[in-house]
C-alpha cells in the first residue's frame, strides 16, 4: 500500500503545480495525475457539477490503487472534499485550503487578508469562514478572480494581456490595504512573480504549493505510508487530450510524458 501512487487531480494545468512540488518534496513517490481538460475550468461550473466530476475522478484514482488523493484545485477543494472524503474511505485525501488555513494561523495578529480565486472558491466563503474561526483577530476580503485562470490555460503569462488583466483584478477597491495576499487557485503560482511585482513585494503573496506539499509529507510520514522503494513513476491521464497540456506536463516534469485519455 505505502508503495502506490499518490493520486491528484485538478481540471487543468494549475494542480500541475502542486505535482511538481510533490515531485520535489518526496521525490521516492510515484504520482498519478489526472487532468479534467474536458470540464475546465471547474470555477465557472456549479457545486453539483464540480461535485459530481470530482467524485468520479476519485473513483478512477481508487481503482487505480492509488495510496491517497490529492485535490489539487480549490474550487473542488470548496465544494467537494467531504463527498470524497466520504467516497475514499480509509484512504487519506488533501485538500489545498486547510493547510494554508492552518499555516497563516500561526499567527494570530492584527491582519488584512486578501483572497483571490475563481468564483466557485469566492462564493463558497470557504477562506473568510475557516481564517475567522481560527484567527478572529484577521479581517478577511475576497474578490473572484474568474479571467486568471483560462488566461493561464491559455499561455499568457508576463505578456501584457496577463499584466494589464492582474492589474484591474487587483487594483479593485475590495484588496485596499491588504497585508497579505491569498492564491486560492493552483493556476496562481504561475502568475506570482507579476502579482508582487504590481505590489512591489510589500506585502505577503502566500503561494500554497509549498505549504500544501510540505503537510501531505508530514501526513504520510505519520501515517507510515512513505514509499520505501526509490523508483517513482509518473503516470498522466486528461479527460480531453491537449497538445498543450501535455507541453505543460513536460515542462514540469523534465520528462518526455505521455498522456492517456480516459473516458470517466
Amino acid at each position: 500500500m505505502q508503495n502506490n501512487a499518490i493520486g491528484i487531480f485538478d481540471s487543468g494545468i494549475g494542480g500541475l503545480t502542486v505535482a511538481h512540488a510533490l515531485k520535489e518534496k518526496l521525490p521516492k513517490e510515484s504520482i498519478l495525475y489526472f487532468g479534467d481538460t474536458k470540464h475546465l475550468p471547474y470555477g465557472e461550473k456549479s457545486d453539483d457539477a464540480i461535485q459530481n466530476f470530482s467524485l468520479n475522478i476519485s473513483k478512477f484514482l481508487l481503482e487505480k490503487k492509488c495510496k491517497a488523493i490529492v485535490i489539487a484545485c480549490n474550487s473542488a477543494s470548496s465544494v467537494a472534499f467531504q463527498k470524497v472524503k466520504e467516497l475514499s474511505g480509509n484512504i487519506p485525501v488533501f485538500n489545498v485550503i486547510d493547510p494554508v488555513i492552518n499555516k497563516i494561523s500561526e499567527n494570530n495578529k492584527k491582519c488584512k487578508i486578501g483572497v483571490i480565486g475563481t468564483k466557485a472558491t469566492i462564493q463558497s466563503g470557504i477562506y473568510k469562514r475557516k481564517i475567522l474561526e481560527k484567527s478572529p483577530r484577521y479581517s478577511v476580503t475576497s474578490l473572484a478572480t474568474p479571467l486568471l485562470a483560462p488566461m493561464i490555460e491559455e499561455g499568457f503569462i508576463n505578456e501584457e494581456i496577463s499584466k494589464t488583466i492582474i492589474h484591474n483584478y487587483l487594483s479593485s477597491s475590495k484588496l485596499k490595504g491588504i497585508e497579505k495576499l491569498i492564491l486560492a487557485c493552483t493556476h496562481y503560482p504561475l502568475i506570482q512573480n507579476e502579482i508582487k511585482f504590481f505590489y512591489n513585494n510589500n506585502i505577503d503573496v502566500i503561494d500554497s504549493v509549498n505549504i500544501v506539499s510540505q503537510s501531505i509529507y508530514d501526513e504520510l510520514k505519520n501515517s507510515k505510508l512513505l514509499n520505501n522503494i526509490s523508483n517513482p513513476k509518473y503516470r498522466f491521464y486528461v479527460s480531453n487530450f491537449t497538445k498543450s497540456f501535455e507541453n505543460s506536463a513536460r515542462f514540469f516534469f523534465q520528462e518526455n510524458l505521455k498522456l492517456e485519455e480516459v473516458n470517466i
